[in-house]
């Protein structure tokens, strides 16, 4: 067994957990990481899910054809 991540101090690691910006242990004991909650790790997966985290694009060159123009 390996053991918990841990700062030189001997505690645990706090990280800020994307959704909520609170605290988040970052070990093996916190199967959620880096989220500090199953409930902020569902969030994030369903803003992931319905493409809230898409890239912005200026759309394909004009000389690439799609799938459907070919």
């Amino acid at each position: 067994m390996k053991p918990e991540a841990s700062t030189q101090s001997g505690l645990p690691k706090l990280v800020t957990c994307p959704t909520c910006g609170g605290d988040s242990v970052y070990a093996p004991s916190n199967p959620f990481r880096p989220f500090c909650s199953e409930r902020c790790k569902n969030i994030d997966l369903g803003a992931w899910a319905s493409e809230d985290f898409r890239m912005p694009t200026t759309g394909l060159p004009e000389d690439q054809k799609t799938d459907d123009e070919q």
